[in-house]
């Protein structure tokens, strides 16, 4: 069941709680959060209580969950939204996307990372974390425990 846009005193459209959430993909307590924390406004409230938000508030929840998408924290994600507000052009988000860029490589070397390693455990038919009975056991967490090197193995 929709509800009906709500036509807030001069007469523009608004949307209630659920209506903006739907739309914008996202549950109300996570609008209520944004709200809470500063990223969308406060809406009005319509004459029976109800928030009353304008439809712009689901465009603002799209760019959001999309910077969340690409890396960003939502503390981020705020104060890119505040040097927008000031409508001055910036190298702002340009500088932090080439600092995202650089997070992401490093994330993405540790998982090649991980995945050889996983890849050499799955190769060499490892059983164990402690007392792995493959030879050439890729994992040295036993020998590293009880403080030997992988050079004294």
């Amino acid at each position: 069941m929709t509800q009906d846009i709500v036509l807030h005193d001069s007469g523009r459209p608004y949307l209630r709680s659920g209506q903006v959430a739907e739309q914008a993909g996202v549950n109300i307590q996570t609008l209520r959060y944004y709200e809470r924390r500063g990223l969308i406004a406060e809406p009005a409230r319509s004459p029976g209580g109800h928030r009353a938000y304008p439809p712009e508030t689901v465009t603002l929840l799209t760019v959001i969950k999309t910077a969340q998408r690409l890396g960003f924290s939502l503390e981020e994600v705020a104060e890119l939204i505040d040097t927008g507000r000031r409508r001055h052009p910036t190298p702002d988000l340009r500088a932090r996307a080439q600092a995202k860029i650089a997070e992401v490589d490093a994330r993405i070397a540790d998982l090649t990372t991980i995945r050889t390693a996983l890849t050499q455990v799955v190769a060499a038919g490892c059983d164990s974390l402690t007392n792995c009975t493959c030879p050439d056991c890729p994992l040295p967490f036993a020998d590293l425990a009880e403080g030997r090197t992988l050079k004294e193995r």
